[in-house]
Parts: C-alpha cells; structure tokens; sequence
C-alpha cells in the first residue's frame, strides 16, 4: 500500500497560516443558534466553524440532529462570519449532501472509525473530490484502525487529511469522559510523520472545566490544532451541554493558551538540554538491561515450574507484588496509574516469556 501524501493544515485554503482551529456547537439546533456563535468567534481566531448535523447517539430517544436542512443553516452561517464550515459524515449519502451543500471540511466520527466497512462505504463518494476530511481516533484504543480509516480515505484519492484525537474509552474510572493515551497520537504520529493531527480537548474532557489542561497539553504535544465545541448557551444545548464553552469562556481559553517554540538559540539552554538527554539515554539502556536481567530470571522459574507441574499464572503472587510496587512507586512521587500500568505490562510480558520458555522445554523433552 502506497503511503499518505499528507497535505499540512495551513495548505488548506481555509484561512489557517499555522495552528487550525475549528470551533462550534456540538449540534445544530437552529439557524439563529448557529449564526449567534459564528458571529461570537468571528474575532476569536478560529478558522472553521464546526456542527453536527447528524448525531449517533448510544441509545435511542435523545436528540439525534436536525438532518439536512442544518446544511444550510451552518453554510449559511459560515457565509455571515467568513468562516469555512464543517460537520460530521457517517454514511455515504451524508457526504453527497454535504457536497452539494458546498460544506468545506467533513469528518468522520469515533463510532463510524471502528467500522472498515463504514469507511469503505464514505470513502467511495469521496473519489475525485478536493475537500480536507478528517478521521478521528475509534472509540477503542487501536492504532491499527485509526490508521486503517486514515488509509481508507488516503486510497479514495483524500490528499487534504487529519486525524483528530478525542480521547478512548477505557474500562478504567477517569477523570475525563475519554481518557486522552498520549501515546497512542504520538506513535501514530511517529508511524506518518506528515499527517496532521487535531485534538478535540471536548470529548476528550467531557467537562469544560478540564479543557483548558487538555488543550495546553496537545499544543505542547505538537498538535496542528484544536477542535472546541462553543455554544450561545450550553446549559440550553440539546446534546453534551457539559463539555461546551460560551463564546467568551473559548476566547479565554485562546488567551490563556502559551503556544512554545520547538528550538532554541540559548547556547546554555541547548547544552544543558543535551546534557539532560545524555543521562535520560543512559538510564533507558540500564532499565533495559534491568529488564533482560527479570527476563532471564524468568526463564528460569519457568523450567523449575515446569519440573514440578506448577501453573504459571499465581495470581496471589501478582496481586502482592503489584500492591507492594504501588506502594515503593507512591513513595517515589510515581502516579498509581504510571506505576500499575508498568508493572501489568511487564507481567504480561513474563507471563508471555514462560509460556514460551516451557514450551521449548517440552519440544526439547519431546525430541529426547
């Protein structure tokens, strides 16, 4: 499969020269409610006014969007400011109206990435066409899908893409309605180094009051911009009321926002930086030749467990060690979170090692 040729967000003739910043309601509820807001953030320097027309909901019953005729509120919208718009597409004849409604920018939501086939289907009518499209993250944790969507549209002909982080639902209880894995934008920006790649601190957060953190973090992130839902009167809004900002509150948020520099020219600042990053590479060999060392270890309680017919899974065990490396990590100032998912994922990994180590022990058996 041929690569992405990813064209940057400041190339999209959409007014944005850096940083693209999309703002609007989550939903379109009416065309007073929609020109209200794009006159609000005319000044605010957002670039693209954004709403949904069509709204997957979890569960029937709750307000899933005006259709169609929200088209031409938000272009009409957008006209009155000067602003390109955007909303979100989930089948195939979503994106043919929004063609022929003359609708700027299109996305494609976190329930319809999980999906290939949905993908398939929405990047058809998209054969031909100039228009950026944007693929958020699936509600999963799986970079392997995001990427798949992304690909999917790439394949249709989509130079003008973006990925947009919303966050992940995880099993685990958070602070955030969808706890952001940094990790997993990054990676996926290290995997297409050209592709763009929004953070929508919205969805993310899922409470106004947690934005403002999430944003500064996706700018010190290298994100290329932000997606903000902004609503004349949220308490009113027919759909995640808490998680949208007053035109005012996002004009705050704009100014409360540092955007930094990625290099410097302070000769002292780089040297001590370099000295910093020295050491930083020398303890990340010594935590790999740590590592091995466990693993080795390993290798051998799974041949004594293997000579004496014991599981490799002891959970009593795990549960031990981990509560007394929750408790060492808590001593160091380590967040429970950072310290538990370290050790999980090195159990695993033992785990993994053993069962292959007495496998080889049988085959060896075997052969003797």
């Amino acid at each position: 499969m041929k690569s992405m040729e990813c064209i940057p967000v400041s190339k999209w003739d959409i007014g944005c020269q850096k940083k693209l910043l999309i703002a609007g309601p989550c939903s379109a509820e009416s065309p007073e409610q929609l020109l209200t807001t794009a006159k609000e953030l005319k000044n605010s320097g957002a670039h693209v006014l954004r709403a949904g027309i069509w709204k997957p909901r979890t569960r029937p019953g709750f307000f899933e969007g005006v259709g169609e005729k929200g088209l031409k509120w938000l272009k009409d919208a957008g006209n009155e400011a000067g602003m390109s718009v955007a909303t979100e597409v989930a089948k195939p004849q979503h994106v043919e109206l929004c063609l022929k409604n003359d609708i700027d920018v299109l996305w494609i939501g976190a329930r319809t990435t999980v999906d290939p086939f949905a993908v398939s289907a929405i990047a058809e009518p998209l054969k031909g066409v100039d228009i950026p499209v944007m693929v958020k993250n699936p509600v999963n944790p799986d970079i392997d899908l995001w990427l798949g969507a992304l690909e999917r549209v790439s394949n249709a002909g989509i130079k003008k893409i973006a990925a947009i982080h919303r966050g992940f639902s995880t099993y685990r209880k958070s602070s955030y309605r969808n706890p952001p894995l940094w990790r997993i934008p990054v990676e996926l920006r290290r995997r297409v180094s050209s592709l763009p790649i929004i953070c929508d601190p919205s969805h993310l957060a899922g409470a106004c009051e947690l934005i403002q953190t999430v944003a500064q973090t996706a700018i010190d992130l290298l994100f290329d911009g932000l997606m903000i839902e902004v609503h004349p009167n949220p308490t009113a809004a027919l759909s995640d009321r808490n998680q949208q900002l007053t035109p005012a509150q996002y004009l705050t948020l704009m100014n409360s926002l540092v955007w930094k520099n990625t290099r410097s020219s302070n000769m002292e600042f780089n040297q001590r930086l370099t000295a910093f990053r020295n050491e930083i590479d020398q303890i990340d060999y010594k935590i790999i030749d740590l590592l091995a060392l466990r693993l080795n270890i390993v290798e051998q309680i799974a041949t004594l467990k293997n000579k004496n017919d014991i599981t490799t899974l002891q959970p009593n065990r795990f549960r031990e060690l981990l509560r007394k490396r929750l408790d060492y990590g808590n001593g160091q100032h380590l967040s429970e979170n950072f310290v538990r998912q370290i050790i999980e994922l090195i159990h695993e990994e033992a785990l993994m090692h053993q069962e292959r180590c007495e496998i080889q022990d049988l085959n060896s058996t075997c052969i003797s």
